[in-house]
């Protein structure tokens, strides 16, 4: 059974397996993935490609006698020569695709054609996507009032986060990543406690702290002035700009402290406010009574509701993410 289990994992067996079905049958292309969350998000990217001749079916990496976990299981599986163009990994880009080939880890992620990648971060940071967060309010709260301009937050947080941002990947293109931990960074742009009506004061907060530790590191690094800017101007190119750069940090921090702590101070208040409606339009007890508990019993969970979010496929890292797939199903057309 545990050699059976193994030989499943090989893209020659997939292959092998397709060629042994009738030639009506379509074509079965593994996709593993890191973990149980990441399969529902490539399922929505992969599902668009699924037709009558091929379909797509998404799974974790498997050993006879356990489950995998990770990005390194999901890698080093396709490293190991099982790798084909009927199985493919689909990953979080973490750092590696800033790195630019950088690093080996970067350098196997960007180089092997059936390795995609989130070009975000992670998935939970094209979930916090900011121009879909308030259909995800909605979607929470069945309430449509706009009480706090989300996309206006996360693009102010964004520009204060931006130059030290920089110097993080700085830091970890030199190899010099423990002098300037992703732990440090998070530390340093953390938010702290959210408040509606503290939005600003955590905006100036966040970049005063940004500021004061941008300058502790141009004085320690006195001569890296001309390689920061230009690695700036690089990761631009790449897609990081001053507005954006929320989808390029640490998921779990931004998903955990940042936008999941928002948009729950956000979803009770309009939780609170269409409640005060109920009972402000209600005619009679029984009726306040009847309405407010049918109301209850429609509002979703905010995290199971943000996991669900598919606001991101209007985003510019799924759109490379589709053409990358799209490239790897139909190479004719890149020697077009």
């Amino acid at each position: 059974m545990g050699k059976r289990l193994k030989d499943n994992l090989s893209s020659k067996y997939v292959e092998a397996a397709n060629r042994m079905t009738s030639k009506g049958a379509r074509r079965r292309i593994v996709a593993y993935v890191e973990s149980y969350d990441d399969v529902f998000f490539w399922r929505s990217v992969l599902s668009r490609f699924e037709d009558s001749t091929r379909y797509f079916e998404v799974m974790l990496p498997t050993r006879a006698s356990h489950l995998d976990r990770g990005k390194k299981a999901a890698v080093m599986k396709l490293l190991s020569g099982k790798v084909g163009s009927d199985m493919i990994a689909c990953v979080d880009a973490d750092y590696d695709f800033l790195m630019q080939g950088t690093t080996q880890s970067s350098k196997e992620i960007l180089d092997n054609p059936y390795i995609f990648h989130t070009y975000a971060y992670a998935i939970e940071n094209l979930q916090c996507y900011a121009p879909s967060l308030h259909d995800v309010c909605v979607a929470v709260t069945l309430n449509d009032h706009s009480i706090f301009n989300i996309e206006e937050y996360l693009r102010q947080f964004s520009q204060a986060i931006f130059p030290l941002f920089v110097w993080s990947i700085w830091f970890h293109r030199k190899s010099q990543g423990n002098q300037f931990p992703i732990s440090e960074f998070n530390r340093v742009i953390e938010t702290g406690n959210f408040g509606i009506g503290r939005a600003e004061d955590i905006i100036q907060n966040v970049r005063r702290k940004c500021g004061k530790k941008v300058e502790q590191l141009q004085r320690e690094n006195p001569d890296a002035k001309q390689s920061w800017k230009a690695l700036k101007e690089e990761i631009k190119q790449l897609g990081v700009t001053a507005d954006t750069t929320y989808l390029y940090i640490q998921g779990h921090h931004l998903y955990d402290k940042v936008v999941l702590p928002m948009l729950k101070k956000i979803c009770d208040s309009l939780v609170r406010e269409r409640q005060n409606e109920i009972n402000r339009q209600s005619r009679h007890n029984a009726q306040r009574r009847n309405e407010l508990s049918c109301y209850t019993s429609s509002i979703e969970p905010v995290s199971a509701m943000l996991k669900k979010n598919l606001g991101y496929e209007r985003s510019d890292p799924f759109g490379r993410i589709v053409e990358d797939v799209r490239k790897f199903l139909n190479p004719e057309e890149n020697q077009t």
